[in-house]
Order: C-alpha cells, then structure tokens, then sequence
C-alpha cells in the first residue's frame, strides 16, 4: 500500500493532550523530557495543566504541538512496529512541517523545539496585537476568493491557509479584515469567521518574522530527511537539505497549501494517511475530497488499540 503520515498544525493543541501517551509509553514521555529539557522549562505542565492561555501562546503551542505529534509516531513504532521508511511521503501542516522533518531524521527533536518556540515568538512579534488579524472563510473556492480581494482593492488582506475544497484562511491589517468579513458576507453571501489568533500568520506582515527565523536557524543542522518531505510553499516532495532551510523561512510569510498537498498525494496514489499528533483537523479535511484517500487520526488510546 502507498501511504504517507502528516502532521497537524496550530489550532489543533487541547489542554491535556498528549496525556495518555505519556501516561501510558515510556518511550513517549521521554520525549516530553527531551523537549522539557531543550526548552529549559516544564512545558509538558503548561499541556496538561490547566491554563489554556499560556497553551494558546504561540510560543509555546507550536513546541507542544510537535512534542505531542513525536510522542504520539515514538509510541507507533514502539508499540506497533512501523517504521518512516515504511511511507511514501510526510507533511506537516504549518508547524507541523517540523514534526515531519524530526519524523523523517532531518531535524533533532531538541533543535525543532528550540526552533518552534523561536519561530513562535517571532510570528507573535512581528505585528503589534491588534493590528493583524485571521478569518476562516467558507465554501468558497480559492480561484473565487483570490478574485474577490483583487476587485475590490484590499491592500493587505491574502490567503493563507488553502485547507481544503471550501475551506480557506485568510490575514491581514484587522481593519481591512473586518472590513472583508463583512463584505464576504453581504455580496458573496459567504459564510467567515472571524479567528482568535493573536497575529495574522502566513502572510507578508510575516516577513519579519521569517528573517529572525532565518538568522536563527544557522546555528543547526538539518539533515537530507529519510523519506520525501512535501513542502507546504512549493507542494513538491523534498529530499535536500539544502532546500529545507529556505522553505521553512518562505513558510512563515507564504501560503499553506495543503489541498494542493492532499491533491500531492492522490496524484501519487497514496491511499491512506495516518494523522500523527493531537485533534483530527487533518482527517477532517481529507473528508472533505472526493479522492479515495483514507486518513487515521491517533489521538488517544482507543485510536491505538484500534490502529492496524
């Protein structure tokens, strides 16, 4: 069978996740101790504490997100032997781009870490609160969306997460967002959603962010990964090192294009994915397809009992 394994992004975190394998795997609680330790503070009691606005900081979300999609693809190998070479490709939605590099041998769990909770603060930094902003906007296609914000002038406003057939984020200044909320919904008669997010990702009021990421990331190394990477800014399967680095610094400021990566995989006759990590965002959206492409979600125990 040709199979792939992704990876979730932000928006995926619940307190408490990621418990039971910690709980229950030694191999995963390890990984909640390395990550701990590279971070040089306790973020495994900030996932299963009780404070969800310290979870939501993108600081440590995105850290905690990849700790638990590691945990989570450690105790498969552990407890049902499968194995990274044993699939065609990875991905990652957004962050989670960097729990498939450290899946797939090319990123150390410690550095990705490090990394995310730069990148974290970079993203956060990067536009004062309250001046940037996030709207899921729904059943409309791309092509349409695109033309909407062109014939009506929006300056800042741009898509920036293609999830999936009627499914689409975009960023921007807050009050051009507003504004285009607002008008989506009175001409197209669209539904959007405005986001409680905290700065407007995947756009160019990221660019900042993306040249403190780039400084940041000299200082590691990042390995040709064992197993193709498809990469959320070309849609293409990744197998160079040399590649990588410029493609999680265009991540940050471009669009995630993962209905192109689902596209990917069914181009390429992948017939089933497991979704490695908390939520089942991903496996969502796969449902949303008229493709044939089964997705797995594994996000307690009985996901794992079940999982063959």
């Amino acid at each position: 069978m040709t199979k792939s394994i992704v990876f979730p992004g932000q928006g995926s975190q619940y307190l408490g996740m990621g418990k039971h394998l910690y709980d229950n795997f030694g191999i995963s609680k390890r990984v909640f101790e390395e990550v701990d330790d590279a971070l040089d503070f306790k973020l495994t009691e900030i996932i299963f504490g009780d404070a969800s606005d310290k979870l939501n900081l993108t600081e440590n979300t995105q850290p905690a997100i990849m700790a638990v999609s590691i945990a989570t693809l450690e105790a498969l190998k552990k407890e049902k032997g499968i194995k990274i070479n044993e699939f065609n490709f990875c991905a990652g939605h957004s962050l989670g781009e960097y729990s498939a590099l450290v899946a797939a041998k090319s990123i150390k769990l410690a550095d990705a870490a490090k990394i995310l909770k730069k990148r974290g603060q970079a993203m956060q930094n990067a536009v004062p609160i309250g001046q940037g902003a996030m709207a899921a906007i729904l059943n409309i296609e791309v092509k349409d969306l695109e033309k909407f914000i062109e014939e009506n002038n929006f300056l800042s406003v741009e898509i920036s997460n293609d999830n999936c057939p009627g499914q689409c984020v975009v960023s921007g200044n807050k009050k051009e967002i507003d504004n285009f909320v607002i008008l989506i919904k009175n001409e197209l008669k669209k539904k959007a959603i405005s986001l409680p997010v905290s700065a407007p990702f995947h756009c160019k009021m990221m660019k900042s962010a993306a040249d403190e990421l780039k400084n940041f990331l000299k200082q590691f190394e990042i390995n040709d990964p064992a197993i193709p990477i498809v990469s959320n800014v070309s849609v293409l399967p990744v197998k160079s090192s040399n590649e990588i680095e410029q493609l999680l610094i265009s991540c940050v400021y471009n669009r995630v294009r993962w209905r192109e990566t689902i596209e990917f995989f069914y181009e390429n006759n992948i017939l089933e994915c497991i979704e490695c990590g908390p939520g089942k965002a991903l496996t969502n959206m796969f449902k949303r397809f008229e493709f044939d492409i089964k997705c797995v979600k594994l996000d307690n125990m009985e996901d794992f009992k079940n999982y063959a």
